[in-house]
């Protein structure tokens, strides 16, 4: 990571974990204290389960810079999807919340 990114202005670590399907992959990101909770707002029921999630526990820094060098990263939780918008990775707009919890996915294609 540049030398000149400031560091994780929220403080805790995250779940990443990297699902395989053939030569596809994506990268699942949560804050640690989220694993395992089911949000629920209106119809929505979202259930951050430790079969997708649930990987290893890093910093927020060093989890975003693995789901860099990949396509697709799903990403649920203040501290992630937070860092994520200071560095650029993920625009606010693109940002959905789930029982105010925010919601982004990363999807890099190319033509």
């Amino acid at each position: 990571m540049a030398a000149d990114r400031k560091p994780a202005s929220t403080p805790g670590k995250v779940y990443l974990s990297i699902k395989y399907s053939g030569t596809q992959a994506i990268v699942a990101i949560c804050d640690e204290e989220l694993l395992g909770k089911t949000l629920r707002d209106g119809r929505i029921v979202f259930h951050i389960s430790e079969e997708f999630y649930g990987g290893q526990l890093m910093d927020v820094d060093t989890a975003l810079e693995i789901a860099a060098q990949y396509s697709v990263v799903n990403m649920v939780g203040e501290r992630v999807v937070s860092r994520a918008i200071e560095l650029g990775m993920v625009h606010k707009a693109a940002v959905i919340r789930i029982s105010g919890v925010p919601h982004a996915m990363i999807l890099k294609t190319w033509l």
